[in-house]
């Protein structure tokens, strides 16, 4: 799944009101990232590189299998697939949007 693919699948996940209240970045290095305003109504998701409460510092492939559902928020991150930074209480709303 490349990026766009993945931005296309968080916007059907996300919908107009997800819920989240905050903005969220998956940081996937050199294949860009998707961010999540979760504060705007309705909420929108796009490619634009900017600064979020809260970066999930992650690779495409894993971005992708939490995605599909093949990898569970917590399970990835107490394994070290990814790494959370800033508003830890946003992280722990990832499963509304994923």
């Amino acid at each position: 799944m490349d990026l766009q693919t993945c931005i296309t699948t968080l916007r059907e996940k996300v919908g107009a009101d997800s819920g989240l209240g905050a903005t969220l970045k998956f940081d996937c290095g050199a294949d860009g990232v998707a961010y999540v305003d979760g504060k705007a109504l309705p909420n929108s998701v796009d490619n634009v590189d900017r600064a979020a409460e809260c970066t999930v510092s992650i690779t495409l492939d894993n971005l992708a299998a939490m995605l599909k559902g093949e990898l569970e928020p917590v399970t990835g991150f107490m394994t070290g697939r990814f790494v959370v930074t800033g508003d830890m209480s946003v992280a722990m709303k990832l499963n509304r949007i994923v």
